[in-house]
């Protein structure tokens, strides 16, 4: 596999928010891929996997997967157009957050839609108020998401 560092939110090395983006030839298992993630020690590990016309994209934190990180996608988004293919103007990730796109602009910049989530409202108990230190209303959550969506 390949791994880039990349730094995201910058035009500068050794600033902004850096992302390890690896680059699978193949399947890997989770254990792998969190224990890379661990030796990386960086705030997230991204792992790329091309299927067709789009990418698999998953998020490592050094305890786990995540969701959504939207600093190692654009910095996934910068190996791919910049490195991987270049010339590319927009890359596709399918994520556990679902599908996100990433377009670069004309002026050289990257501009991504987080996906929007339906949210609902959980009750606010005594517990939470206690942990907070004072009394917030209404707290509002989005869905888990479908383990169905990785890959591996």
């Amino acid at each position: 596999m390949k791994q880039y560092i990349i730094d995201a939110f910058t035009d500068r090395v050794f600033s902004g928010n850096p992302a390890a983006i690896c680059v699978l030839d193949r399947p890997y298992s989770d254990e792998m891929l969190q224990r890379i993630a661990r030796e990386n020690n960086l705030s997230e590990t991204a792992y790329l996997r091309k299927t067709g016309e789009s990418w698999h994209l998953r998020w490592f934190t050094l305890n786990g997967e995540i969701d959504l990180c939207g600093h190692a996608t654009m910095a996934a988004a910068y190996a791919v157009m910049e490195l991987i293919e270049p010339g590319e103007t927009q890359v596709r990730f399918d994520t556990l957050s679902g599908r996100l796109t990433v377009d670069k602009t004309p002026d050289g910049l990257y501009a991504m839609a987080f996906p929007a989530y339906a949210l609902s409202p959980v009750p606010v108990t005594d517990a939470m108020e206690q942990a907070i230190g004072a009394r917030r209303s209404p707290i509002w959550r989005r869905p888990r998401s479908s383990p169905s969506a990785k890959f591996s």
